[in-house]
């Protein structure tokens, strides 16, 4: 509970700070969150805008522990019309094992990804993409389900039908354990439409487990709300629904693009 209050202050505090700013322009393009679903859209942010996804993520039952907290950011920076660039890291996890003993507090992994446009959405096709990561530094902490990959490559789907939004993502990863390597296969497929000012969000996802011998399975709704164009706030949950699947996981966080361009036009 301490966590949880915790969170929701640190969320609550950046977003004053930001809204204090001042009155940002209807020129300023909007954002283009890929939090808080395990899906990525197959479209980038604008181009030569910095944007910003952070969170805070609390974890309960899993086979590598028994509670897990951390912090969570992803900076993205499209250099042209279809490529991206990105880096992810986890600058803090804190976990426990199932018996609540054995606490730890580590910095979590680090990884450096692009993503290419390769067909942008047309009528009833929709944006295709493709991106890869590469871990730049392998961390202590117990991961989540999808679990420690040396690197992975995505095909990414996205487009709107009938008033619905939808992301699919095929994933293949490189697992590695004691030197042992094993290739893991996903698909997720999240699906959003607008309520009132907000939009609702679900999801169902699918990660092999190559070193288990079995499967994680999972459902994550979330709500995200359009602070203004270049600001949403968000939070939802996710439950596992295979032994091996993370029982439960609640979030909170926001996307924020930065207002200025880091280059002229």
């Amino acid at each position: 509970m301490k966590f949880r209050i915790l969170g929701f202050s640190w969320l609550l505090l950046a977003v004053w700070r930001l809204a204090g700013q001042d009155v940002i322009p209807e020129a300023i393009p909007e954002a283009n969150p890929a939090r808080p679903t395990v899906s990525t859209p197959a479209t980038l942010t604008p181009v030569g805008y910095l944007q910003f996804e952070t969170g805070s993520l609390g974890a309960l039952t899993s086979p590598e522990f028994g509670t897990r907290i951390g912090i969570n950011q992803v900076t993205k920076l499209a250099v042209a019309q279809r490529i991206e660039l990105f880096i992810m890291t986890e600058p803090y996890v804190h976990s426990s094992n199932s018996g609540g003993g054995d606490k730890q507090i580590h910095p979590g992994e680090v990884w450096l990804g692009t993503q290419a446009v390769l067909l942008p959405a047309d009528g009833a096709r929709p944006a295709i993409a493709v991106s890869y990561v590469r871990r730049l530094y392998e961390s202590p902490a117990p991961e989540l389900d999808m679990g420690t990959n040396r690197q992975s490559g995505t095909l990414l789907l996205s487009n709107d039908v009938s008033g619905f939004h939808y992301d699919a993502n095929f994933i293949v990863t490189e697992q590695t354990e004691a030197g042992v390597r094993r290739a893991q296969y996903a698909q997720t497929l999240s699906i959003s439409h607008p309520l009132k000012k907000f939009i609702i969000s679900g999801e169902i996802w699918h990660f092999t487990q190559p070193y288990f011998k079995s499967n994680a399975v999972g459902n994550l709704w979330a709500l995200s709300y359009p602070v203004r164009r270049n600001l949403v706030i968000d939070a939802g949950f996710d439950h596992g629904f295979t032994n091996t699947s993370t029982h439960w996981e609640e979030f909170i966080g926001f996307t924020y693009l930065w207002p200025h361009r880091l280059w002229p036009r």
